[in-house]
């Protein structure tokens, strides 16, 4: 008999925030999403130790998807943090990056957690109360009769990511792309209930991105189309084209069969029986004046052979992915059985033609009403393509988010900056009754207030990574880049032209105060006022929605680290 190991205890670790070894893998965390965050942030690879393949990004939803992570504490915050970006897409690096500074600052203050908590808990329905005011002046209103801030909200998640490897003349084409294909998904026609279209992405591999395009309708691959030939699909009286959609295989090989046993007379074939029912459905798809069969599988030769013969067109091997939004385009119900085709079952197209791409061929099908489209998306390598990809699908889920709560904030770190401008000028002139209420003293709420401000411009800082100053203003509380190399006794408006959304101009005779980590230079305490200039070429703009959860996420995530007493691990 073998011998058993006996039992191990479960690991007790109290206070785990006052760990070296948490602290340090904090700070490794933290400088990970710091140094990837922004148009110049670092790209990572990633890869695990066994091989596999190797992942080059700076994107939040691909570093927490390949990082391993395996502390416990630290495993909350990169859960929360995946949990954000997996509804919003976009600002998870926002969310890490604040996450990190708040638990770092927090940690160093002699404040009791549960005092911590309950002022953070208030300083947040400050942030949040005005973000969502009129008086708000890091908000912008996005007017959807126009097109110029749309662009910009688009522009600015292109220009976030270095790895997608383009150009000036890219990024435009690529925004003017993204932005009509999440136009063509809005219905024309407003219902009670109206729902979104969708955006196939179609991946061509190896060519200049300037090839990509947006086509309304699906595109499904094929290798069976003969070039120079046309598209023989016949047309119902109404000129339209009758669509049928198979979920189910047609290979005749008896796949679809239910278990059990089957009872076979002696000199009978069931792949003859198979193939006679398929082509007896043939006929029946015929005689309805069906002009194009779609198979999610195969279809037998034979069968092929025959509707051909008979105008109507087959494309097989379409793939699951493809099937509910070409249900949805066309109104067809996939037919799961042979025994269920009926008219009721068929759905409409416009038309069907054909499309050369690189070395691939397509069928274009068009569709009445194009809710549906595909973006046929180019890039020179892999690598690039991949990482386009995912920025590609998290500007058009920004927009989706947009068209519900049309609004956008300020980004390049003004919005940071700003908030962090009017947090202090707000907890300056708290009443004694407010301090009263959360049970603290003003000096500790001043403490955690100046902590929660600090973890603000941390995000900001994080935007610089070539050892320029970074300052902010103290009249708007926007965030200012200047280039490396000058001493801090420079006249800094000669050094600045625009602020980190492009909104401002340097112009004017600004007071300035230089971004620094723990100690800050001595704050004029007054209201931010709102720029006079509004969204011009190109400002940069983060989404609403994303940004004002990834500020609850960070700061509900950062209190319920520092709220742990006690980590129970089980060693076996």
């Amino acid at each position: 008999m073998s011998r058993l190991e006996a039992k191990k205890p479960p690991l007790f670790i109290s206070e785990p925030l006052a760990e070296d070894r948490v602290s340090q893998s904090l700070s490794l965390l933290s400088g990970i999403f710091k140094s990837s965050y922004g148009p110049a942030g670092r790209l990572k690879q990633l890869h695990n130790g066994v091989g596999g393949c190797v992942c080059t990004t700076s994107q939040s939803s691909a570093l927490l998807r390949h990082l391993s992570v395996s502390d416990p504490v630290l495993r909350v915050l990169t859960a929360s943090v995946q949990n954000h970006v997996s509804r919003f897409s976009d600002c998870g690096l926002f969310t890490a990056i604040l996450c990190c500074s708040l638990i770092e600052n927090f940690r160093s203050l002699n404040v009791a957690s549960c005092t911590v908590i309950k002022i953070t808990r208030h300083l947040l329905s400050l942030c949040m109360d005005y973000l969502k005011s009129e008086a708000c002046s890091c908000r912008v209103s996005v007017d959807f009769s126009s097109v110029e801030t749309l662009m910009c909200l688009v522009h600015s998640v292109l220009t976030s990511k270095p790895a997608c490897m383009l150009n000036k003349t890219e990024v435009d084409h690529l925004t003017m792309l993204v932005l009509k294909a999440f136009l063509f998904t809005v219905p024309c026609h407003v219902e009670t209930n109206a729902v979104l279209g969708k955006c196939i992405i179609v991946p061509v591999k190896g060519r200049k991105v300037k090839d990509s395009a947006v086509l309304p309708g699906l595109l499904i691959e094929t290798s069976e189309i003969q070039l120079g030939k046309p598209v023989p699909v016949k047309r119902t009286a109404s000129n339209m084209i009758k669509i049928a959609v198979f979920s189910m295989s047609m290979s005749g090989d008896g796949s679809n069969s239910e278990e059990g046993t089957i009872a076979v007379q002696h000199g009978i074939s069931l792949e003859m029986l198979d193939l006679n029912q398929l082509l007896d459905v043939g006929k029946q798809l015929v005689t309805d004046e069906v002009g194009l069969v779609v198979c999610q599988k195969v279809i037998h030769p034979s069968l092929k052979q025959y509707l051909k013969e008979n105008h109507v067109m087959v494309v097989d091997r379409a793939g699951l992915s493809l099937m509910e939004p070409l249900s949805r385009m066309t109104g067809a119900k996939p037919i799961a059985s042979i025994h269920s085709v009926s008219p009721g079952c068929y759905g409409r197209l416009k038309g069907v033609s054909i499309e050369n791409l690189a070395s691939k061929h397509f069928v274009h099908l068009i569709p009445e009403d194009p809710v549906i489209c595909s973006l046929i998306l180019c890039n020179r390598s892999e690598t690039a393509w991949d990482e386009l990809k995912r920025v590609c699908e998290t500007a058009e889920h920004v927009l989706q988010l947009t068209l519900k709560e049309p609004l956008a904030l300020l980004g390049g770190g003004c919005t940071e900056t700003h908030l962090a401008s009017y947090v202090r000028h707000k907890s300056s002139s708290l009443s004694t009754s407010t301090f009263k209420d959360l049970d603290c003293s003003q000096t500790q709420y001043q403490l955690v207030a100046d902590g929660f401000c600090r973890s603000l411009e941390s995000v900001a800082r994080a935007l610089n990574h070539d050892g320029g100053e970074i300052l902010t203003d103290m009249v708007y509380g926007h965030c200012w880049f200047v280039p490396s190399g000058f001493s801090s006794v420079s006249n800094w408006s000669d050094l600045v032209s625009k602020c980190g959304c492009g909104i401002n101009g340097g112009t004017e005779d600004l007071k300035w105060r230089i971004l620094q980590g723990q100690s800050c230079s001595p704050v004029t305490l007054l209201c931010p006022k709102e720029p006079s200039v509004r969204v011009t070429d190109f400002v940069t703009l983060d989404c609403f929605t994303a940004k004002c959860s990834g500020l609850q996420i960070a700061l509900e995530t950062a209190n319920l680290i520092l709220d742990l007493s006690c980590v129970i691990e089980d060693q076996n």
